[in-house]
């Protein structure tokens, strides 16, 4: 492989002055190749300003390149694959006011983009109900085993918009994390999902405001969607590898797109021969016989949306190939600036799963995502109207327990 000639070839590329609101993802067939690539480009960045926007994707062993989808040669097939680095979108991301454009969200218009039908959003709840625990933590059963289980010490990846870290009902729940986004702050959340995530995961504050499924697991939000709900689909890589890096147990991905990306799938199946499991949700397109990627992937927990009447949300895409389904309809939680709000979607369904993982690895921190995914698909109640058929039922936490004693 002539690394010298890819990298002269990326200087010119980059160089262009012709706008640049896609990117690719570029990896080697041969690790020898990765590793000589890798070392010359550390080696140019120093005199090549553009070759900064090339960023390494160590789980995958690839790079992102800023480079045009169309109009231009991509060269060294024999040894290279270049994959498309899209844009997607988070599911039920609410709706914002118009605001100064943000790092991603200045090139969120290519014709690639990825977009989930957003669900109408409720305006803003400041009431909690009785003693702070929101129907969903009620409905899964989750303050019956807090006497044996609350997550304690069990490390929580949120790839999301980032949390607010002045949330009152946060505030003993969250740490530091990272901006993918601008690196040198922290994740604070600019748009409002990854803060209702993160309530519903571990929310702690019951006497004054709400309580989350795992109150005393540990929420590392990770940011790699701007303030619009979009990001590359290499900052989700980066965000796993962070994960992974950094020793989570569960990781929260309330995000999808219809499309299958190879390096993705590579980054969830690295991710889970670590021992790190992904909880993923299925689409919010309503959608029968198939639901989105990531939750697609068989080493994910694909997870569907129930409403109060324990019946499939309308809204929620379904398919054999989902594991489990959790409440996601007009679920109450935190939201930025010290509120909380009502949103309804697979994102919601999957934070109540998450949780969950959070309680059953704080009571047995050995079990590999192999093992959880049986526990979970195991331990489900069945869906009203559907007992007598195959298939996922809903999430039950003192089921989930049991089936783990008597499983491991």
């Amino acid at each position: 492989m002539d690394i010298n000639g890819v990298m002269e070839w990326l200087k010119v590329s980059l160089s262009s002055s012709e706008k640049r609101t896609s990117r690719r993802i570029l990896r080697f067939l041969r690790e020898s190749d990765d590793k000589m690539f890798f070392k010359a480009l550390q080696a140019e960045r120093s005199r090549h300003r553009s070759l900064r926007e090339v960023r390494r994707l160590g789980i995958i062993r690839a790079f992102s390149c800023p480079v045009p989808l169309e109009g231009r040669y991509l060269p060294f097939g024999g040894g290279i694959v270049w994959e498309e680095d899209p844009l997607i979108s988070m599911h039920a991301a609410p709706r914002r006011a118009a605001r100064r454009p943000s790092r991603s969200a200045a090139r969120a218009r290519p014709a690639f983009r990825r977009s989930v039908r957003r669900l109408p959003q409720s305006a803003g709840v400041r009431t909690v109900t009785d003693q702070g625990i929101p129907w969903g933590v009620r409905r899964i059963r989750a303050p019956e085993v807090w006497s044996r289980t609350t997550g304690h010490q069990v490390k929580v990846g949120v790839i999301d918009t980032g949390v607010d870290f002045s949330h009152p009902d946060l505030s003993h729940s969250l740490e530091r994390g990272i901006n993918l986004i601008q690196r040198t702050m922290l994740p604070h959340d600019d748009n409002g999902h990854g803060t209702h995530i993160a309530g519903t995961i571990a929310a702690a504050n019951r006497l004054q405001g709400m309580i989350g499924v795992a109150p005393r697991a540990s929420i590392y939000p990770i940011k790699a969607f701007d303030y619009n709900g979009t990001a590359f689909v290499s900052d989700i890589i980066l965000g796993i590898d962070w994960c992974v890096r950094n020793r989570m147990d569960v990781v929260n991905m309330s995000f999808g797109m219809a499309n299958r990306s190879k390096s993705l799938l590579a980054a969830v199946n690295n991710a889970y021969r670590s021992g790190v499991l992904i909880v993923a949700s299925s689409g919010n397109d309503g959608k029968r016989d198939q639901i989105d990627y990531p939750a697609r992937y068989r080493q994910t927990v694909a997870v569907g949306a129930i409403n109060r009447l324990g019946k499939v949300a309308s809204f929620t895409n379904r398919s054999d190939e989902i594991d489990i389904y959790a409440p996601g309809e007009k679920v109450l939680s935190c939201w930025p600036r010290g509120g909380r709000k009502i949103m309804s979607g697979t994102s919601m369904a999957t934070s109540h799963v998450t949780g969950a993982v959070a309680l059953l690895l704080g009571l047995k921190p050995g079990l590999t995502p192999e093992q959880i995914k049986a526990v979970l698909r195991r331990s489900t109640r069945p869906l009203r109207k559907n007992a007598s058929s195959p298939g996922a039922g809903e999430l039950d936490v003192e089921r989930m327990l049991q089936a783990a004693n008597q499983m491991y």
